[in-house]
């Protein structure tokens, strides 16, 4: 890995459409773990008097996501570079925290169940596994990595989400409007903000899973390098093992020379991603959350009978069927289960593509794509065996991954606050407000686990 950087001027900002990519990603990282499963399952228990802390989490993970694109965009190498720089212990953490938290196949077991349940087959362990062996041939198949990822995605919420959307206004009533109201400010059915009894981990696990979660929030790094943001235009990604071209990639960027021009047009690029990751990641975010949050409350809750495991997804579709229609019944189950196997795929690439660069880091060698794929099938690999194991609980095993990221995602908004306060200019550092609100966001994820902690410590006991 080279040592010097270049100093060069900052590359003028494209218009925003050109700019769009990256945060779709990032969307549909978050549709398989938060929005399609955990925030509809704690709806499903506690009605919509909770919904407001997706709204929360959401928010502090655009802001979080920011300032991992402020990094990138304004040097021009991924987070990981810098936090080496600051932190020698980082890329030791990073692929630990990385796999630890998700080499647990929840959302593809999810997908899979679901799928399974509507052909009729009862071991859906093996349809899951059919499923990794899939993920794994396109992600070694396509010719540009990022391109196949962005294209996959961009397909399955642009055909996905409208049909839902759709499905929900055919059957919620004025009445699951009304609470879906007062659910945004915490007004709950008996209760204010959080419901007596609930499980603090699955709370906290629905919380980081407000969007991406976890190390995942990091691979925007990746995504807005590969897509020449700022000082990353012409960096080159990842290609196919088959049919990529073989090209030397560099980890080390390049910097630009603080003169009054080029933070200009710094600003201008800060505008424009703030503008775009606001309204594909949070806009888009947050209306995918409500919707299927008021979906889950229109066809499960209030039936006095509570729904182990992902049992509400197949309630949620049989009251589709009795009030609606068996048609949009089953495009409910077979879109579900798609953007189920669409988050697990990018999931799979996010995972690798951090786990490969930070031992790149270590190694100080560029061999990228020959790391990256033997990651992706060692992460394959081992979630077969889970599944060969017999443990597939699809919601055990998305908690047991989403409390692992939580803590991973307070370790690294910690780490993003200091990487951009000692290595960027005063002048293009975070203002003091979202220097706040960073702080806070970290503080609110320290305290829930600790609290969440405590609280299974003493039913132990």
């Amino acid at each position: 890995m080279a040592t010097s950087i270049k100093s060069l001027n900052l590359p003028e900002s494209p218009p925003i459409y050109k700019l769009i990519g990256p945060s779709i990603i990032l969307l549909g990282l978050g549709l398989g773990s938060g929005e399609l499963i955990l925030w509809p399952y704690l709806v499903s228990k506690y009605g919509l008097g909770i919904i407001w802390a997706a709204i929360i989490g959401i928010t502090m993970q655009f802001f979080i996501n920011m300032e991992i694109e402020r990094y990138t965009l304004a040097k021009g190498e991924s987070v990981f570079v810098g936090f080496s720089k600051l932190f020698r212990f980082a890329p030791y953490w990073f692929i630990f925290s990385t796999f630890i938290a998700w080499f647990w196949p929840g959302i593809i077991a999810t997908s899979a169940k679901i799928f399974s349940s509507l052909l009729g087959i009862e071991n859906f362990q093996y349809v899951g596994i059919a499923a990794l062996l899939l993920i794994g041939l396109i992600l070694s198949l396509g010719k540009s990595l990022y391109k196949t990822v962005e294209s996959f995605q961009k397909i399955l919420i642009l055909v996905g989400l409208p049909i839902i959307t759709f499905i929900t206004l055919m059957i919620a009533k004025s009445s699951d409007y009304s609470a879906l109201r007062a659910g945004i400010i915490g007004i709950g059915d008996g209760y204010r903000f959080l419901p007596q009894g609930i499980d603090l981990f699955v709370l906290l696990g629905a919380l980081a899973y407000s969007g991406a979660g976890g190390n995942l929030n990091l691979a925007q790094s990746f995504y807005i390098k590969e897509k020449g943001y700022g000082m990353c235009k012409g960096s080159t990604g990842i290609q196919s093992l088959l049919f990529g071209k073989s090209k030397r990639l560099s980890l080390e960027g390049k910097t630009f020379t603080l003169n009054e021009k080029n933070i200009s047009t710094f600003s201008k690029w800060w505008k424009l991603v703030n503008l775009e990751h606001l309204l594909v990641f949070l806009v888009t975010g947050a209306i995918t959350i409500l919707i299927l949050a008021l979906l889950s409350y229109s066809s499960v809750y209030g039936e006095g009978t509570t729904h182990s495991g992902i049992k509400f997804i197949e309630v949620q579709a049989q009251t589709i069927m009795t009030q609606f229609s068996p048609v949009f019944s089953t495009l409910f189950l077979v879109f579900v289960s798609l953007m189920l196997f669409g988050t697990q795929l990018t999931v799979l690439d996010s995972t690798s593509r951090i786990i490969s660069e930070n031992i790149a880091i270590i190694e100080r060698k560029s061999r990228l794509s020959t790391v990256y794929y033997s990651v992706v099938w060692l992460q394959i690999v081992t979630g077969v065996i889970v599944f060969l194991s017999g443990y597939g609980d699809p919601i055990t095993l998305v908690l047991i991954g989403a409390v692992i990221n939580a803590l991973a995602m307070a370790c690294h908004i910690i780490m993003t606050y200091f990487l951009n306060n000692r290595a960027l200019d005063k002048k293009i550092a975070p203002s003091l407000a979202r220097k706040i609100i960073i702080l806070t966001s970290f503080a609110i994820f320290v305290v829930l686990f600790t609290l969440s902690f405590l609280d299974a410590i003493k039913k132990m006991f």
